[in-house]
């Protein structure tokens, strides 16, 4: 990897280690997973929301149509009487 050979590897790893410690190595590698897990997270909840809003644009027409032919139906049968 890198052009490194695994005893190379090691020492740089010793080396980070000893400049950063481990507490905030810990700390680092925490932080990196929760920003992963809630980034699935928001990719997960953000699809049924985007299906949501689709429905409901669906219904909000379906609604608008069904008040219109109702109104069209009532203007025709009071030009009829």
């Amino acid at each position: 990897m890198f052009g490194l050979s695994p005893a190379q590897m090691i020492i740089l790893l010793v080396v980070i280690l000893l400049v950063f410690g481990t507490k905030k190595l810990r700390n680092a590698g925490a932080d990196l997973g929760a920003a992963v897990k809630g980034f699935k997270k928001a990719m997960q909840d953000g699809e049924p929301k985007a299906k949501d809003a689709e429905f409901k644009s669906i219904d909000n027409h379906t609604e608008t149509v069904k008040n219109e032919t109702a109104k069209t139906e009532t203007t025709k049968e009071k030009e009829q009487a």
